[in-house]
């Protein structure tokens, strides 16, 4: 194992065999991209053995972040004996996750009903933007997309458009986070059963759930659909983001009026205005206060008044930044395999550990021999 400074003994190891709660569950992904991928990485971490089926002459980056901790296989699905080959690996899997269009593992012979007769246990696991059904499901999108009809992408932004959140809402949390919960929840159940069923993850399903939040706000007349006049939006002064003197910027989170009462303490927000916190009509003006008085200090200087404290305060750190943070190096939050800095496996497991493993080149034919022979 190579070292890696562990400073808390349940952080995240780095080796090359598996550790992790999820040791001894076989999983068969097609190979992909964004969530699908996203989502095998995280079961690998925890300690799943995962084997990706690409097509040939692929050349898969085997040192790539989302791709680690497989045994990569390359195969021809567009021929019967490949196909064969898939059935038989999958007669032995745990789980299968795949990321195609409706209908194209059923054009390949590879769909439910083939599967799950040959392996009645599997749990079966689809990824895709807008579901398995529905006016849409044939429709080319991306996460941008998806997000943009659950109400998510309207409420992010300025007062002027909305602003694309990266894709993590979309591929990352409304997509692979709930395709790794549906997959192990079916795979509990499937202990208990004996029988696999069918995961239908849709982005779009998955990022209208991050929003139940919001639509209970709504419903209780503490949301409007204006940007930036909501309590998380930015339109709230003691929540939001403030640029200071050297361009750099800072957060605060002073929701609680005790933790709001330390910011003014240490912002010297002593003025009369500053004392009606949850007055809507007077955000915009204490906002614009706040602007000016977190120019007149540097994000370091900032640091060192606030941070640590119950402000709810942190610096606005780059990707270059964020692993050089005391709390992220402490943590080991961000460990450096081959070169490549990269977020460490998450959650963290005090007696399972999960690791980090390098992902290789396999054989179908020998993997389906141990997988048959371990069964």
């Amino acid at each position: 194992m190579e070292k890696n400074n562990v400073l808390d003994k349940s952080a995240p190891q780095v080796a090359t065999h598996a550790s992790g709660p999820l040791a001894g569950v076989r999983i068969v992904e097609f190979a992909g991209i964004g969530p699908g991928p996203f989502a095998c990485m995280m079961l690998a971490d925890m300690g799943a053995e995962v084997v990706t089926l690409d097509r040939v002459g692929a050349k898969k980056n085997l040192k790539s972040v989302a791709g680690r901790g497989r045994k990569v296989v390359e195969l021809d699905l567009k021929d019967k004996a490949s196909i064969a080959q898939a059935l038989d690996l999958l007669a032995h899997a745990d789980a299968l996750v795949e990321g195609f269009r409706p209908g194209v593992m059923e054009r390949l012979g590879l769909g439910p009903e083939m599967v799950l007769a040959r392996n009645p246990r599997l749990v079966y696991g689809r990824m895709t933007g807008w579901g398995q059904e529905g006016p849409l499901a044939q429709a080319a999108g991306h996460d941008i997309n998806y997000i943009s009809v659950t109400g998510a992408l309207a409420a992010i932004g300025t007062k002027e458009r909305p602003v694309p959140p990266l894709n993590l809402v979309g591929d990352f949390g409304g997509g692979a986070l709930y395709l790794v919960v549906g997959v192990l929840a079916a795979l509990l159940e499937a202990k208990k059963s004996g029988k696999g069923q069918v995961v239908d993850a849709a982005m779009c399903d998955g990022a209208a759930s991050l929003m139940s939040m919001f639509f209970d706000l709504a419903a209780a007349g503490r949301w409007t659909d204006e940007r930036e006049t909501n309590l998380l939006d930015g339109g709230a002064h003691f929540y939001g983001v403030y640029e200071c003197a050297c361009g750099q910027f800072v957060s605060i989170g002073s929701i609680e009026p005790q933790f709001y009462a330390l910011l003014r303490d240490r912002a010297g927000l002593s003025e009369a205005c500053f004392d009606a916190q949850m007055d809507r009509d007077g955000w915009p003006g204490l906002k614009q206060k706040l602007v000016e008085v977190f120019k007149t200090k540097s994000r370091d200087e900032w640091c060192k008044i606030m941070e640590g404290t119950d402000i709810c305060f942190a610096p606005i750190l780059t990707m270059q930044e964020a692993p050089h943070h005391p709390h992220m190096a402490a943590r080991e939050t961000f460990v450096t395999r081959h070169g490549v800095t990269q977020p460490a496996p998450a959650p963290r497991f005090s007696r399972t550990p999960s690791v980090i493993r390098d992902a290789a080149k396999a054989d179908i034919a020998e993997l389906t021999g141990e997988w048959g022979a371990g069964k």
